[in-house]
């Protein structure tokens, strides 16, 4: 029995053996027992999984690779979630457990997938995966560059992002147009941000989304004073803001008395 691909739901199944295992080994921590695998499709990674001394649950929303998986990994029983990881409550399956995320990401949902895993940052301690180059690169790029932007600010204010091999589309089938890349989300020890979380987030979106102005029109929306306007930080595009500078503008509009 073979799964077929599905265009809709962006699924590229892997079928090269050792990059499958080089991503369950990407998962490096301890503070965890329990993993869950987004699309797992046929398996190819959910067996290398298995191997690991964690508790291996995997959520697919694609019925045909349900069918098969519950045909193929019998020790799966009650573990093979058949449902849309983006609606997914975790408290149902893991109430309040720390667990993992890992994965071959469908790349039409993938930075949902991230963004998923900020909103549920204090359970998940570590994330592995695999992306499209493009966006595993903009998840780990630094200040300084164009493929800096919100996604890379807002996660690296939470995890430490560690870019780890590059995918040629040729391990795939049916092949992908472009390469794909394997990152790892390791979360702070201290995660939790000196500022308001909801204003954060705001700032960062706000400031991206006219990215070519500087910070001091691009966040004109914030109703800021005037002395704050004078501030240098204001005289900069976001690309160039670090992210603990800009928790530092964040905390520079929250003392304006914006909230």
């Amino acid at each position: 029995m073979n799964v077929r691909a599905k265009k809709h739901l962006g699924q590229h199944f892997l079928k090269d053996e050792t990059i499958a295992q080089n991503i369950a080994d990407a998962l490096v921590q301890n503070t965890y027992k329990k993993v869950l695998e987004i699309g797992p499709g046929m398996g190819v990674l959910t067996k290398y999984l298995l191997q690991k001394d964690f508790e291996t649950y995997v959520v697919e929303i694609d019925p045909e690779s349900v069918e098969y998986l519950q045909a193929e990994f019998l020790h799966l029983d009650g573990k093979i979630l058949s449902e849309d990881f983006l609606k997914m409550d975790f408290s149902k399956h893991f109430k309040n457990e720390q667990f993992a995320i890992i994965g071959n990401f469908p790349y039409n949902i993938s930075t949902q997938i991230v963004f998923k895993t900020l909103e549920n940052k204090a359970q998940i301690p570590e994330f592995a995966g695999m992306f499209q180059k493009e966006v595993a690169e903009r998840i780990a790029e630094k200040e300084g560059s164009k493929k800096y932007g919100i996604l890379s600010v807002l996660t690296q204010a939470y995890y430490k992002v560690e870019y780890l091999f590059t995918v040629a589309p040729h391990v795939f089938n049916p092949p992908p147009k472009v390469e794909s890349g394997v990152i790892r989300l390791t979360r702070k020890k201290d995660f939790s941000l000196p500022v308001n979380e909801k204003l954060f987030k705001q700032v960062v979106k706000t400031a991206f989304n006219q990215r070519r102005k500087t910070l001091r029109n691009s966040l004109k929306s914030f109703n800021l004073s005037n002395k704050l306007r004078e501030d240098a930080i204001f005289a900069q595009r976001p690309e160039q803001l670090s992210v603990s500078e800009f928790i530092l503008l964040t905390q520079k509009i929250a003392h304006d008395g914006i909230e």
